[in-house]
């Protein structure tokens, strides 16, 4: 993603025609990917109305925070520049149901299909959902099944932390909730993503699921045996009560065949003892309660930076985008959080960390891997 980048601490148009003009004078052809964060989703109408009248293509999402000066930040606005503007899809009226999933992917990946000109160009597939959207999982196993390996995966999570529904996805003419921004990036090596949990020796398995729901673990009411965990594990009471409490510091890891682990949250509590999670849980995972990474520690941050150079036979001096996890702050803090971003910057000796706080992430365990749907990471490419 060769482009420039710049950070407006407040959503001025004049200041920000400024630039989209100079911009346009020495790239004719560019476009515009703008992170806003909820605080400032009030100014995309105006952004519409600004690159619409520039004649300039402006794809973007609205984020909880972003991330910009190695802080996050509930105000201002990321314009990353395109030399050239990508082919995008933005598909809205998503279904919920599987059959569905499966045809609004198949319709997706024909359509990005037809724009990619060789098997062994470098392309990433950067994808943005909202957050609400209930089958994300599937729709990436369908877009790996059209696609394959003929472009890298990545992307990330737009929407509200309050998780109430939010049209957080937008180009020229359109904000969408219940949708995917899909934009093909060329020339691009993809992204890396790292959590940093680890996994215990015990497992389970979720008997019982649909979707983001688990009803039965070990043929067991899910909260029931979700509270003898945390109790057995780390000496801790969870209670209807304090559930929102602690469920972020004691995510769920599905084990899949390869040993990669997907992060899932728990992010609400059902009548009937139910947990939903953010993110697809699939019938008879195999489940263990992971142990979180610890404030303080770098082991993410570095994994982070040796495969980032190595994928891109060095980082140094580059602005990197980094999508961080909203569940992994509220579980480090902030200030811990913050040290990551502080330490990948200075670690990794690159220009800038620029980027939003996400609501899940997208990103593939190797290189033209599969994708997944991860929450509690950091991914993050080269811009």
């Amino acid at each position: 993603m060769a482009s420039a980048v710049h950070f407006f601490p407040q959503l001025d148009e004049a200041v920000i025609g400024e630039t989209v003009t100079a911009w346009k004078q020495t790239h004719p052809e560019m476009g515009v990917l703008a992170l806003l964060p909820e605080a400032g989703k009030d100014a995309v109408p105006a952004l519409q109305r600004l690159f619409t009248a520039a004649d300039i293509p402006l794809v973007g999402g609205i984020f909880p925070e972003l991330i910009a000066h190695g802080a996050f930040t509930k105000q201002g606005c990321w314009l990353l520049r395109f030399d050239r503007a990508p082919f995008y899809v933005l598909q809205d009226n998503l279904p919920a149901d599987s059959e569905g999933a499966v045809r609004a992917a198949e319709g997706l990946a024909a359509r990005v299909r037809e724009h990619i000109d060789r098997p062994d160009e470098e392309a990433t597939l950067f994808l943005l959902f909202d957050a609400l959207v209930p089958n994300i999982s599937t729709l990436l196993d369908e877009l790996y099944l059209k696609l394959a390996n003929r472009v890298h995966y990545a992307g990330a999570n737009a929407g509200s932390e309050t998780f109430q529904p939010m049209p957080c996805l937008f180009d020229n003419q359109r904000i969408a909730g219940n949708a995917v921004l899909a934009l093909l990036v060329r020339h691009h090596h993809g992204a890396i993503l790292e959590h940093g949990y680890r996994l215990p020796e015990k497992s389970y398995t979720a008997t019982a699921t649909d979707g983001n729901r688990i009803s039965h673990i070990d043929w067991r009411p899910a909260f029931e045996v979700y509270c003898e965990l945390v109790r057995a594990q780390y000496g801790v009471e969870v209670t209807r009560d304090n559930f929102y409490q602690y469920a972020v510091h004691f995510p769920f890891g599905i084990v899949r065949a390869n040993h990669n682990v997907l992060v899932r949250i728990p992010v609400a509590l059902g009548d009937d003892g139910s947990l939903y999670c953010i993110g697809e849980v699939p019938p008879h995972s195999v489940l263990s309660l992971l142990e979180a990474a610890q404030p303080g520690s770098l082991d993410t941050v570095d994994m982070l930076i040796d495969r980032l150079s190595r994928l891109n036979g060095g980082i140094k001096g580059n602005d990197l985008l980094l999508f961080y996890c909203a569940g992994r702050r509220m579980h480090l803090g902030q200030e811990a959080a913050i040290h990551e971003i502080e330490e990948l910057t200075k670690r990794g000796e690159v220009a800038q960390v620029i980027g939003a706080l996400s609501l899940g992430e997208i990103g593939a365990s190797s290189l033209r891997g599969y994708p997944l749907f991860h929450n509690a990471t950091l991914v993050t490419s080269l811009w």
